[in-house]
């Protein structure tokens, strides 16, 4: 199967309906270029205000029913131009909130949700503060247009993550991402899209698969607080070459086809899974690698 995949990157602004509707008409100009599979960036709707612990910040999460603000527009959209939807938002569950993304298919059926597994916490990215790890597992769905997982963020520099969503037959990964410098008193920590790239870009090496980032760009402030998002939003091939990538500073639409039977051909021929040794892989149950029981 052949078809064309799209990445949008955007900035966002303060306004949530104007930031939905900017995402809206950027899925309709990729649909219209034909694109099959659309992914927006994480949490799409507002500025990524995970930069500071503020308690008035969960009022922006809502539930994953017909109540919620912006779901059913999306499932709709999907319907009308009858493509794949990840969509990125915040999920109140209860008194639980999650960084998760529900699945529409083409057609607009719904899939299913997934919660953000790995959640960071540090300057600038205070996500703990925010949101609970994510209980739903890693997820790949069947789609009209081929297999696809989806992680979102900073589950992207887990090879775990990657492995276990091509071990479920994922023929394509998709990771909705917010990510840009991190804030200036924070000493030796990295900003670097091209490491950031070279994670995910060895998932597709070492899985065989199709790989995929929507990030956002443009700076974003929040009291005393700036990330400036880079940008640099991608896709790479199974053998992990890029071969499509958007700048530092604008909004954009990446376009590629893909091939996924060539995928899959090039994934037996490679031998990876076949060689895999789960029998010796113990230690990636434990945090510290250690087989050891307690006395």
């Amino acid at each position: 199967m052949s078809i064309h995949l799209a990445i949008i990157q955007m900035s966002m602004g303060l306004d949530q309906t104007s930031n939905v509707t900017k995402a809206v008409d950027m899925v309709r100009q990729a649909a219209a270029s034909g694109a099959k599979i659309i992914l927006l960036p994480e949490l799409f709707a507002g500025p990524y205000f995970c930069q500071i612990e503020r308690e008035e910040q969960f009022l922006g999460a809502f539930e994953k029913d017909s109540s919620h603000p912006f779901l059913g527009r999306f499932q709709e959209l999907a319907r009308e131009l009858d493509v794949v939807l990840p969509v990125s938002f915040f999920e109140r569950s209860g008194p639980v909130f999650f960084n998760s993304v529900f699945v529409f298919d083409a057609g607009g059926a719904p899939l299913g949700l997934y919660r953000k597994s790995h959640i960071p916490d540090g300057p600038g990215y205070e996500e703990k503060y925010y949101f609970a790890p994510g209980d739903t597992g890693f997820k790949v769905w069947q789609t009209k247009y081929g297999h696809i997982g989806v992680g979102i963020c900073w589950d992207q520099w887990f090879p775990e993550c990657a492995r276990i969503m091509a071990l479920l037959g994922a023929d394509l990964l998709l990771y909705p991402t917010a990510i840009g410098s991190e804030p200036a008193d924070v000493v030796a920590t990295p900003n670097s899209p091209a490491m950031w790239q070279r994670a995910m870009i060895g998932h597709s090496v070492c899985n065989g698969v199709y790989v995929a980032a929507a990030n956002r760009v443009g700076a974003e402030t929040m009291e005393k607080a700036r990330c400036d998002f880079y940008g640099h939003s991608f896709i790479s091939d199974y053998t992990g070459e890029i071969v499509q990538q958007a700048s530092p500073d604008r909004d954009q639409i990446l376009l590629h086809r893909i091939d996924l039977i060539q995928a899959r051909l090039h994934r037996q021929g490679m031998g990876f899974f076949r060689d895999r040794r789960p029998d010796l892989y113990r230690p990636l149950l434990t945090l510290d690698g250690s087989l050891k029981t307690s006395s």
